[in-house]
C-alpha cells in the first residue's frame, strides 16, 4: 500500500518531498549514513585491553586498610558462619571450627606484620615480654585487621595466668543475628583463633576463646580471654631477676 506523503514511522529528517524509501537508499545523498573520509579508521587496529593492577605487584610494606569493603567482608563471614552452621553438631564445635579458621589467618597476619617491621627498621627488634606483646595485639594487629585499636587489655583479679582484651563493637559481629536458641554462641571465636596464632608465633603459648558480654550501651561487646600456659610465667619470672 503506497502512501501519498511520508508515513510519520519512516520519516528520518522531515515533511519533505523525498519519498520514505529514498531514505533507506544506498544511494541517497543524507549524511546519516555516510562515513568520514578523511577521520582514518581503527577497526583493523589491535589496542591492548586495560588491565588492572595485580595485587600481588603492590609493595607490601605501605598497608592500605581500605582495600576491603566492610560490606563484602561483612558478607563473606556470615557465609561462612552458614556454611559452618551445617556441618557441625553443636554450639561448642562451631566455635571450635571458627576458632581453626581464624588460626589461620593469625599466622599470615604476623608473617606480614613481622615482615614490615624487619624491612622498614635498620635493627628490628623481637618483644619477648609479656605484656608488650599484648599491647601490640591489642593496637596493631587489632588495626590490621580490622582497622581500629581494640577497646581495652584488662588482667584477671582472680587468675594470674588470664588476660582480656575487650572489643566494644566487634566488626565481624555487626551483622550477624544470632538465634535465641543459640545465645551461648559467639561468632568471634574467629578473633579468638587470631590471637591464639600471634600469641603462639611469638612465643607465647595459649588458649583464647571468645565471650560474649553485652552491657546496654555495647551489646555487641565481646571479651578475649587469653588463658597462658604455665611456661609462659615462669619465663617472665625469670626474666624480671
Amino acid at each position: 500500500m503506497a502512501y501519498s506523503q511520508p508515513h510519520p514511522r519512516l520519516s528520518l529528517l522531515s515533511n519533505s518531498s523525498v519519498s520514505s524509501m529514498d531514505h533507506f537508499s544506498p544511494s541517497a545523498s543524507s549524511t546519516r549514513f555516510s562515513l568520514p573520509s578523511s577521520a582514518p579508521t581503527t577497526l583493523g587496529t589491535n589496542k591492548p585491553p586495560l588491565s588492572r593492577p595485580n595485587i600481588y605487584d603492590r609493595n607490601l610494606a605501605k598497608p592500605r586498610v581500605s582495600d576491603v569493603s566492610g560490606a563484602a567482608f561483612s558478607f563473606l563471614f556470615s557465609e561462612i558462619v552458614q556454611y559452618t552452621q551445617k556441618r557441625v553438631s553443636g554450639i561448642n564445635d562451631l566455635e571450635r571450627r571458627l576458632n581453626t579458621l581464624g588460626y589461620r589467618i593469625g599466622t599470615r597476619v604476623l608473617e606480614l606484620m613481622v615482615w614490615r617491621v624487619e624491612s622498614s627498621s635498620k635493627a628490628p627488634k623481637r618483644e619477648i615480654r609479656l605484656l608488650p606483646s599484648l599491647m601490640s595485639i591489642h593496637t596493631q594487629v587489632w588495626r590490621a585487621v580490622f582497622g581500629k585499636p581494640a577497646d581495652a587489655i584488662e588482667k584477671s583479679v582472680e587468675n594470674a595466668d588470664e588476660y582480656m582484651i575487650i572489643d566494644n563493637d566487634p566488626p565481624i559481629e555487626r551483622h550477624i543475628s544470632v538465634p535465641k536458641d543459640m545465645s551461648q554462641l559467639s561468632c568471634s571465636s574467629f578473633t579468638a583463633g587470631i590471637v591464639e596464632a600471634v600469641l603462639d608465633g611469638l612465643g607465647f603459648p595459649a588458649r583464647v576463646t571468645a565471650h560474649s558480654t553485652p552491657t546496654a550501651q555495647f551489646p555487641s561487646r565481646t571479651t578475649i580471654l587469653i588463658k597462658l600456659e604455665k611456661s609462659v610465667l615462669e619465663r617472665e619470672e625469670l626474666l624480671k631477676q
